[in-house]
């Protein structure tokens, strides 16, 4: 189970001779705990984002290559020998500032919510079956995304310009293509992050419960590291259309008359019909390559530090 942080459950004592029942009320939790359940998960993401941002970085390249035409694509390890080249080693590192402040941000909420989500469908519906671990994980990522998609917006934007600073492309941004452009892509983004993030941990808590139910593996870092890698390999196959999708959008500048795609569907359809359908998994390679580890250090990490802060395991 993630986190602690469901209220916590108290009783009036049954007066003898008196029938009736022990009523529950629920109380907030204390602020200390809901700062230690949301801290360590953006803790555990953030760190986990700096270790694997290179991939990020190599992850885009890929995606933007021949937008809009079919062509013989360079893979990994050539975008990652022409960053190199061409832009130095400080390259592989481009937009780290608003990736990590993106991960401290989205990092919490996504998977800081998910557990107080669960909860309150089960107080709703009385269950906390596989389908509700999946519209618990799909809400979480959802409104993370939708509160922290300009962090998302400037951190693409700098990963595809050597030159840019933080602070004077969202400056640049707002200017010339106004302060909506900085949700740009936020549809996408929506359900790539509900899609994530609902794989990602539905995946990850059901995996935990079916090895400790079937194998020998009790709670620990072999049993978290088996879940999160499973985990991983089905958060990167459900999500990489999207994330592609996402890129394009994000990247693409102009006025609503010049612009090449109108909207996810709209960028879906003719990235099939004019690259061709396995275009859609342009960079998956590297998003697995980013996503399965980070997938696995985020979620051992976070299990670690909720261990720390007295919080129940994941």
């Amino acid at each position: 189970m993630i986190g602690d942080i469901s209220p916590p459950v108290t009783s009036i004592p049954v007066v003898e001779g008196n029938e009736e029942l022990r009523k529950p009320q629920n109380l907030i939790p204390p602020f200390s705990k809901v700062v230690s359940h949301f801290g360590t998960s953006g803790i555990s993401v953030a760190l986990a984002t700096g270790v694997t941002h290179p991939l990020d970085v190599v992850k885009v390249r890929l995606q933007m290559q021949h937008v809009g035409q079919r062509g013989p694509l360079i893979g990994m390890t050539g975008i990652f020998l022409q960053l190199m080249k061409n832009e130095g080693r400080r390259s592989l590192y481009l937009g780290l500032t608003p990736a990590l402040t993106r991960s401290v941000l989205y990092g919490g909420l996504r998977l800081g919510l998910y557990e107080p989500t669960k909860v309150s469908f089960d107080w709703a519906f009385g269950s906390t079956n596989v389908l509700v671990k999946i519209a618990s994980g799909a809400f979480a990522g959802a409104f993370s995304t939708a509160l922290t998609n300009p962090v998302e917006v400037v951190k693409v934007r700098l990963q595809m310009n050597p030159n840019a600073v933080p602070i004077a492309e969202v400056r640049d941004i707002v200017s010339k293509e106004g302060i909506g452009a900085l949700w740009k892509g936020v549809g996408p983004a929506m359900v790539r992050a509900a899609a994530l993030t609902a794989s990602q941990l539905a995946t990850y808590d059901e995996a935990k419960r079916i090895l400790v139910k079937r194998t020998s593996l009790e709670e620990g870092f072999h049993l978290h590291l088996c879940s999160s890698v499973v985990a991983g390999l089905v958060s990167t196959l459900i999500t990489a259309p999207m994330d592609m999708i996402k890129t394009r959008l994000m990247l693409q500048q102009g006025s609503e008359s010049t612009k090449t795609y109108r909207n996810g569907f709209h960028c879906g359809y003719k990235v099939v019909r004019k690259e061709g359908p396995l275009a859609l998994y342009k960079g998956g390679f590297a998003i697995f390559a980013r996503l399965g580890p980070q997938t696995m250090i985020t979620f051992i990490l976070c299990e670690k530090l909720r261990s720390l802060a007295g919080l129940h395991t994941m």
